[in-house]
């Protein structure tokens, strides 16, 4: 890749990033009681299933102090619950509730639905393959992250 072409990208990656908060503002789940960032923990513990928060934290790359937070806001919201961990009474974890379940839904269908308004200019073929960059894009990302010892295991979210 030119060096003008990496430019480029990191331009267009500091755009969507700036616009990104306005973004979350349009995803149009209604009301669920919590943050948008402590939402977006919903998605791994209905994936991986139920997690200690420090291995929470590990998965989203942030600090267990912010991600105990959010917990909280979850718990409160009845989009969680905390659980005895099976491995170490004296631990707990978090758990997604039938409610979660149901607010993931929510969340995924506004984000589709805000991301098919906003490509539906765009030939299926062009959305394809963007959607396979972007994939392959993210991997290499997370593969550097995963190989760089300078680079530290946690950030805050």
């Amino acid at each position: 890749m030119t060096s003008d072409a990496t430019g480029r990208l990191a331009d267009e990656l500091m755009r969507f990033f700036r616009v990104g908060a306005r973004i979350k503002g349009m995803l149009n789940a209604g009301d669920l009681g919590a943050e948008t960032s402590a939402l977006m923990l919903l998605f791994p513990l209905r994936h991986l299933g139920p997690l200690r928060v420090t291995d929470l934290a590990e998965v989203k790359h942030a600090d267990p102090s912010t991600i105990s937070r959010q917990a909280a806001q979850l718990v409160k919201a009845g989009l969680a619950r905390r659980e005895a961990d099976p491995a170490d009474g004296r631990a707990s974890r978090l758990a997604i509730t039938e409610s979660g379940h149901t607010a993931c839904a929510r969340l995924h269908e506004a984000r589709h639905a805000l991301l098919s308004e906003a490509l539906s200019d765009w030939p299926a073929e062009r959305v394809a393959a963007f959607a396979g960059l972007f994939e392959e894009f993210n991997s290499s990302v997370e593969a550097l992250l995963r190989s760089d010892p300078a680079v530290p295991a946690r950030e805050n979210a």
